[in-house]
């Protein structure tokens, strides 16, 4: 693996704000790291990258531990931090020129035109950081760091401030690194998420709550399966109540009705032998999917 956290504890006064997590992150996979405002996240990954020590447990990139080996640990993460440092008095080249210097990146030029590219900013290399929009700040970010091609990014909030054309954009670009390195990826935008990560970590409170791949996560936390189903003739509720597994019934109008049961049952056969047998005529049949943002507020009430 490239990132292994082991009882991973960061204590503030009485608060612990990491409290003994414990995860992998692997080359090839996009993980996203979520959580509610002060669950930890932010602590975490700067753990990870060497910004903050740790008051127990340990975190090592690439098998170099980040406390005893912080140097060896650092050359192989780029971070992008969720408020995004930047000097705003630089122009975008001059900027991630020096960038390339501090990592001792070889062939500096010809590594920053093509991070230009990669991200978006061929049209203001030669522009003032800080003339730049909030969304072209957060694309300089990225390029920095992305320049010295490490082995792990961390990205906190990657797309914030973007247009709806550049999350795709960023998204996309985000995914295509995330096939041939590790990245980990923390943001508020659930729907991201499922667009963009192979598996997800949710932390609350400090503590762990559920760390499993996207389809995994949303079968396994999501409580009840939600069926929808429509008929051309008006349907008694009862009669829909004594099918089988079914634990309720509601009415959305129009003879459409939203019938739920048990995770993991699917009733939908049930509902057509059902129909089958009343001789009704079934309009509409479809099992509502849950989402990441249904698990997310399960877990972190």
């Amino acid at each position: 693996m490239s990132v292994q956290v082991t009882n991973l504890t960061k204590i503030y006064g009485p608060q612990r704000a990491v409290d003994g997590i414990s995860f992998e992150a692997h080359k090839g996979e996009v993980l996203g790291f979520l959580g509610p405002n002060g669950a930890g996240k932010t602590t975490t990954m700067k753990i990870i990258t060497g910004y903050l020590p740790q008051n127990d447990g340990t975190a090592t990139v690439c098998g170099f531990d980040v406390s005893a080996q912080p140097m060896e640990a650092r050359k192989r993460v780029g971070y992008l931090p969720e408020h995004n440092p930047l000097y705003k008095e630089m122009y975008v080249r001059e900027y991630l020129t020096f960038t390339a210097g501090l990592h001792q990146v070889k062939n500096v030029e010809k590594s920053v035109d093509e991070m230009v590219e990669r991200t978006g900013l061929v049209t203001h290399r030669h522009k003032q950081i800080g003339e730049l929009s909030k969304g072209y700040r957060q694309r300089v970010g990225l390029a920095q760091a992305m320049l010295h091609n490490p082995d792990v990014l961390i990205l906190d909030e990657p797309t914030s401030g973007l247009d709806p054309n550049q999350i795709v954009e960023i998204r996309q670009l985000i995914k295509d690194l995330g096939k041939e390195k590790t990245v980990i990826l923390s943001t508020h935008i659930l729907g991201e998420v499922e667009a963009v990560c192979d598996r997800a970590i949710i932390i609350n409170r400090g503590k762990l709550v559920a760390d499993a791949p996207i389809q995994d996560l949303k079968q396994r936390f999501a409580g009840q399966n939600v069926v929808t189903a429509g008929f051309a003739e008006t349907v008694d509720k009862n009669a829909l109540t004594r099918i089988k597994s079914v634990q309720s019934v509601k009415s959305l109008g129009n003879n459409l009705w939203q019938l739920s049961s048990p995770s993991g049952v699917d009733i939908r056969a049930e509902v057509f032998a059902f129909a089958v047998s009343y001789k009704l005529t079934l309009l509409e049949l479809h099992r509502e999917e849950h989402s990441v943002e249904d698990v997310f507020q399960q877990l972190t009430k």
